[in-house]
């Protein structure tokens, strides 16, 4: 299976960002997984909410194949304790499914063209995170899902 995790606009924090390299290269060691960043809406600022939202949504539905599963990163979605998560990526991957997708979306959430293509939603936490900060936690909480299916020590450390 691969994972892919699809974000909106790019992280501005060099620290921040060596921090998510540095699970992607990790988590290479466990299954395929890509981040792929989709462009920030040029003139973003003069667009109303709901247009924003349908603008990014458009750019992430083109992303997403036909046959991928889509999963939604969002506060609103069902959370989960690490250890449920990896039963839950389990339970993925034992399905057949080719390639996994979380997205993240942008500041005003997600389309309804979204919502309606994904076949689900994970909340990371009640609280809200800036889509930088999602990206680093999400990219972390993949990382030890795969650590407590190996039964590696990283998840009690």
């Amino acid at each position: 299976m691969m994972i892919r995790l699809l974000a909106i606009g790019k992280t501005d924090s060099k620290p921040l960002q060596e921090l998510i390299s540095a699970y992607e290269d990790r988590l290479k060691h466990y299954v395929k997984f890509e981040l792929e960043i989709v462009p920030d809406l040029k003139n973003a600022k003069n667009l109303s909410e709901n247009r924003q939202k349908e603008l990014e949504g458009e750019m992430l539905l083109k992303k997403i194949n036909t046959t991928d599963i889509l999963v939604l990163l969002d506060e609103k979605g069902k959370h989960y304790s690490s250890v449920d998560f990896s039963q839950y990526l389990q339970k993925k991957m034992n399905s057949g499914i080719k390639q996994f997708v979380f997205a993240i979306g942008g500041p005003y959430g997600f389309s309804d063209a979204v919502h309606k293509k994904a076949q689900g939603k994970v909340g990371l936490s009640k609280m809200t995170f800036s889509h930088q900060m999602v990206r680093l936690f999400a990219v972390e909480q993949i990382y030890r899902a795969f650590t407590i299916l190996k039964n590696e020590p990283y998840h009690h450390r």
